[in-house]
């Protein structure tokens, strides 16, 4: 028998935005790491996000394992960029009076609930 090795490229795709997706789907390749790195097997992965199907995970996580640097990288970069864009937002909105409001609507809800 002969066995012919075929390169297979791993189902990811740079949206609109740079951000790295698994082809066909919203989830992003961080997602999928980071499941990876908190110790999920592919086998889970899939279970948590049934839309990917299992080869395209261990094709993912392959991919990540054998480009770790590169991967990392764009992973900083992403979280680097999410950071900024919170410390933006918080200077914009008053987290502050937003949690006061949240936690004085249960206090309401709550005796609402006791009284009715």
């Amino acid at each position: 028998m002969d066995l012919m090795t075929a390169v297979v490229h791993p189902p990811i795709v740079n949206d609109s935005s740079g951000i790295v997706r698994v082809a066909g789907t919203r989830i992003t390749l961080d997602t999928i790491v980071r499941a990876f790195k908190n110790g999920s097997t592919c086998e889970e992965i899939v279970y948590l996000y049934s839309v990917l199907r299992l080869a395209d995970v261990y094709n993912i996580i392959t991919h990540y394992l054998n480009n770790h640097d590169n991967v990392e990288s764009y992973l900083s970069e992403r979280q680097n960029k999410a950071i900024a864009l919170q410390a933006e937002i918080e200077k914009h909105v008053d987290v502050s009076s937003i949690r006061e409001r949240l936690l004085n609507r249960r206090k309401v809800q709550k005796s609402n609930q006791i009284s009715g």
